[in-house]
């Protein structure tokens, strides 16, 4: 199960956004568990009991909380500041966790060089569903762990820390680094891959960030930094939900008071402070007025139930989508302009693509796969891979030196090719291709693209005596992005009257 989908159904069950932080820090351990901890001695023997303390402890919290949080976060530099002992405490602490509750490893990881291993780490051996990341060594950094299609990474983009401010507030109040940052992370990947990590004491901030993200899910970090409460309260919940809630009044998550590590009898704690966000989340959607601009965004695209409604968003926002009169290669003039190209440089759209296409050709029945020179390329090389079926494809032109071959690749002449490209538009590309391949003695009967231009041009396809398939409609794309406000209401009457 995606991260996704288990973070909604623990929210769902548990009816909580708390997020709970198992942090094994000595500093706030209970009383009875730092009576042994305490212990003078400093032979081999008490240094294992000090880490079963901390194990003990851990469980403890765990067992107590389970049906009251939606996700646990346990903080690496902890576990990893007591070495050998502390992984192996780390290991326990989340096999502990039930399998129905995310996992977000606070790890704030920064170093590129390592970023593999720790993603294959963190996600194949400890099997944790999201990790924090810092967003300075940029896109490269967040690209190894957006392989992992089920994973999320949350990026950390504002700290409350007042040190922090001569940053990440530069140069200017106006244009902050930390609002730079989400603008950057917003064509990093999707909404189901990729949070954002805030400090959220100051609700303005909060605000700033949820306005440049209204899609994506917040995790709030030093709600407590200006509580004069013992713990059970927030002072500004109400502001802090204002600021971070999304437009349908979920998508952020609160952290749980350090408190209830130190108690014993967390799950009172929890428990109330639950009880407490969920009644201001309640009296905020009441308080609120209805917001006719955002009904279009959210609620009418809902109910649309378009199964690849959040690909075509994020295609739109990594600029795979623009809105300009282009020349097409068939000579048109179209107001809009579409370059796949592009996705082969986020491989979490990339990979979302790959298997919009493998949905379709797990359906035909063909020997191996073609892809189109040169824009379905990468496309039809990731299907071969994901589908472990052999690559061919037509070359545009026959060189005049070494092997003069028309196909590249090996093949068995009889055999049936699915033809994947990217566009249909004309059709003549991909009509083209499939006839050089049929030249060579191969059946070709089924074309694949991403997108169908419509305007006749599957009827063309079909004449030619293919059966044409395409993952999307640019009506379907037209509809979707008028839909979610990222169009306005001239360019979709633009594009309709293709």
């Amino acid at each position: 199960m995606s991260f996704d989908s288990k973070l909604r159904n623990a929210i769902a069950i548990n009816q909580s956004i708390l997020c709970l932080g198992l942090d094994p820090n000595p500093e706030v351990m209970p009383a009875k568990y730092r009576e042994a901890y305490d212990l003078e001695s400093k032979s081999e023997a008490h240094h294992e009991r000090m880490v079963d303390c901390l194990w003990e402890w851990m469980n403890f919290i765990i067992q107590s909380t389970a049906d009251l949080v939606c996700a646990y976060k346990p903080t690496l530099g902890f576990y990893t500041a007591m070495g050998a002992a502390g992984l192996e405490l780390l290991t326990k602490t989340l096999a502990a966790i039930p399998p129905e509750i995310p996992i977000i490893l606070d790890a704030k990881h920064a170093d590129l060089n390592s970023s593999t291993v720790m993603a294959k780490t963190a996600f194949e051996q400890w099997g944790v569903d999201a990790i924090t990341l810092s967003p300075y060594l940029g896109q490269d950094l967040a690209a190894r762990f957006l392989m992992y299609p089920d994973k999320a990474i949350f990026v950390s983009c504002y700290s409350s820390n007042s040190t922090a401010q001569d940053f990440q507030a530069y140069p200017s109040r106006e244009q902050p680094l930390y609002l730079n940052v989400v603008q950057n992370c917003q064509v990093w990947a999707g909404t189901e891959n990729l949070a954002l990590e805030v400090g959220s004491a100051n609700p303005d901030a909060l605000a700033k960030v949820r306005s440049l993200a209204p899609e994506r899910l917040i995790l709030a970090r030093s709600i407590w930094a200006n509580s004069q409460a013992t713990g059970q309260k927030i002072d500004n919940l109400t502001e802090i939900l204002n600021a971070g809630l999304d437009a349908n009044g979920g998508g952020l998550i609160l952290p749980v008071n350090q408190d209830a590590l130190t108690i014993g009898d967390p799950a009172q704690l929890v428990r109330s402070l639950r009880d407490e966000v969920n009644q201001a989340i309640v009296a905020t959607a009441h308080q609120s007025p209805v917001c006719e601009q955002w009904i279009p965004n959210v609620c009418l695209i809902d109910q649309s139930g378009h199964p690849h409604a959040n690909l075509i968003l994020q295609l739109f926002d990594i600029g795979c989508i623009t809105f300009e009169e282009t020349l097409q290669a068939s000579g048109q003039i179209f107001p809009y302009y579409i370059d796949l190209r592009r996705i082969i440089s986020n491989p979490q759209v990339f990979d979302a693509v790959i298997g919009t296409y493998a949905e379709i050709l797990r359906e035909l029945k063909f020997d191996r796969i073609a892809g189109i020179p040169y824009g379905s390329l990468p496309t039809a090389s990731g299907l071969a891979l994901r589908l472990n079926f052999p690559l061919i494809f037509p070359r545009k032109e026959v060189k005049a030196y070494g092997a003069r071959r028309l196909i590249e690749g090996n093949y068995e002449a009889g055999e049936t090719i699915v033809v994947v490209d990217d566009i249909l538009i004309s059709g003549k590309s991909a009509i083209e291709g499939a006839q050089k391949i049929e030249s060579c003695g191969l059946k070709v009967q089924d074309i694949v693209v991403f997108i169908d231009h419509e305007a006749g041009v599957c009827d063309r396809i079909h004449q030619s005596g293919y059966s044409p398939h395409a993952v999307l409609k640019i009506s379907e794309i037209n509809e979707t992005l008028y839909q979610s406000g990222r169009i306005t209401e001239k360019q979709f009457l633009t594009l309709s009257h293709l």
